[in-house]
């Protein structure tokens, strides 16, 4: 499923750290109104086995947090221009670190560790993808409460661009805190700063 169905070159033998170049998003896709998205916008627990394409990946992307003008800002704000979020794709191949500046992905873990973002709710292994979303304390330089609060709040705001993006596409998906935090953070060579905090698993609905 997923990035497999996609038809990216991430065979079995291929090294960790490949990098592929997404689509360009598609800024002409058909999609439900503005008003119409906010309607359709609920959150759903049930999936189909229908895999995400490669563009319909790289599109949900760059809505969650791709670059949107020419100095290098996104379509997600964040504090002070922090851009301290980090988004991992997990699906059944592997785990990928997106760049919104390069629009990439680069494969950082071989295998299927959806279960480690599912924990005990089984069905959120059910989708093909999910979106982790990593507050990177250390890009911003400050490790205070004050900023943790902030990056969360930056993380909210990308975790609702998600669901927008899935309401509007025709997709599923729910935000989530509840993932084995600290087994994401060894999983991914993280730093106890750069702390998982929010999740979207996303498919198509479930018939």
């Amino acid at each position: 499923m997923a990035l497999l169905g996609m038809g990216l070159p991430f065979a079995a033998s291929t090294a960790v750290a490949q990098t592929t170049k997404l689509p360009t998003p598609n800024m002409k896709r058909r999609t439900l109104s503005v008003m119409e998205t906010f309607q359709q916008r609920k959150s759903e627990r049930t999936f189909s086995t229908r895999s995400i394409d490669r563009q319909l990946l790289s599109d949900l992307l760059w809505c969650a947090q791709g670059k949107n003008r020419e100095d290098g800002k996104l379509t997600t704000p964040t504090c002070m221009n922090w851009q301290e979020i980090r988004l991992y794709v997990f699906d059944n191949r592997g785990v990928y670190l997106y760049d919104p500046q390069e629009h990439t992905l680069t494969q950082v873990v071989r295998g299927d560790k959806r279960d480690l973002v599912a924990d005990k709710q089984e069905w959120a292994k059910e989708a093909p993808v999910s979106f982790v979303l990593v507050n990177d304390m250390d890009k911003q330089g400050f490790h205070d409460e004050r900023s943790r609060e902030m990056t969360s709040v930056d993380v909210g705001i990308c975790t609702q661009n998600i669901c927008l993006a899935c309401a509007a596409f025709g997709l599923s998906t729910v935000p989530r805190a509840s993932m084995k935090h600290e087994e994401i953070q060894k999983l991914l060579g993280l730093t106890q700063y750069q702390i998982p905090v929010m999740n979207n698993p996303i498919g198509y609905p479930a018939k």
